[in-house]
């Protein structure tokens, strides 16, 4: 449940039996807001607060996190451009905190298949545990612990593969498993943080041989302050989060014709390979107490959501 109080400061709550919510002014049972319409206004000490069920992307960015999430800006470009919908074959690689999933498993509507890969079981359990917590049971969806390059032909038989969605330091280093993986006309797409990784992505795609031309883009959004005539941007903006990069898979045996394009730099040196460390791109690994605190978080949320919530389906 969402409550936004009269500052515009919203709270994401789970109902549970005895629960109270509160705030500075005053306090409210969990039990007073079952069976209330969606989108109704409630007295909190003695202020007005809207109460209504939070959307996708509320829920994602309220929920446990143990690893960085894609935000839903870029989230619903890679559902569009990579045009996920019911009965595809999807393989995800990494979780992190399972953002990607939720809204990769909406798009499949309880059909085809979500195959995703984590390397980290602490990421992985944080993962499963907010997916639980808003979807309950997943019979499409798969998470495998391990190394995409080890573990993807285990997973999925060669040219199975509708999507291959890679959100990882390193892409570069599993072009062959995916198109391997992909049948001919899936699509590769790769999520990185900074220019050099979008660099050496790009050029390992171009390299490969089994894609089309690359296509790379970034998603800005720039909210804007409406009242009356004052109509002017805002002061702060969700700028750059990562940019995605796209290509298709061709036909086996197919030569991907080598269309114009400007000669630039495709070899890379000792320095260059030093640009692309974990540590030079900003990679940062939570302490292991900070990813169990999380992970606690996350199965208690799944709990109280699935498990001993209020019967909230009149609201």
């Amino acid at each position: 449940m969402q409550i936004t109080g009269p500052k515009r400061r919203i709270n994401t709550i789970v109902l549970g039996e005895g629960g109270q919510f509160s705030t500075q002014h005053g306090a409210i049972w969990h039990a007073d807001l079952v069976g209330l319409p969606d989108g109704s206004v409630v007295q909190i000490g003695g202020r007005d607060h809207l109460v209504i069920r939070p959307l996708l992307n509320d829920y994602i960015m309220s929920m446990p996190r143990g690893a960085a999430i894609i935000y839903p800006k870029d989230s619903a470009q890679i559902v569009a451009f990579g045009d996920i919908h019911p009965g595809l074959t999807v393989v995800e690689a990494g979780v992190g905190s399972g953002a990607l999933s939720l809204f990769l498993l909406r798009a499949l509507a309880g059909t085809g298949r979500l195959v995703s890969f984590e390397r980290r079981a602490e990421f992985r359990d944080i993962a499963e545990a907010n997916v639980r917590g808003y979807f309950g049971e997943t019979p499409n969806w798969e998470i495998r612990l391990g190394d995409l390059q080890e573990e993807l032909p285990l997973a999925v038989e060669p040219g199975a593969a509708d999507r291959i969605l890679l959100d990882m330091l390193a892409p570069w280093e599993c072009i062959e498993e995916a198109a391997r993986a992909l049948k001919p006309g899936g699509l590769i797409l790769c999520y990185v943080a900074t220019v050099p990784q979008l660099s050496r992505t790009v050029e390992a795609i171009r390299s490969h041989g089994s894609f089309t031309a690359p296509v790379s883009n970034e998603t800005l959004v720039r909210g804007w302050h409406v009242d009356g005539l004052a109509v002017r941007p805002d002061h702060r903006m969700v700028a750059h989060t990562g940019f995605l990069m796209t290509a298709r898979r061709v036909a086996d045996g197919v030569t991907v014709p080598d269309f114009k394009r400007r000669a630039g730099k495709t070899e890379f040196d000792d320095e260059d390979i030093e640009v692309w460390t974990p540590g030079a791109v900003g990679d940062r690994n939570p302490s292991d107490k900070r990813l169990r605190r999380v992970a606690r978080d996350a199965q208690q949320q799944a709990q109280d959501l699935q498990g001993t919530k209020l019967d909230t389906n009149d609201l």
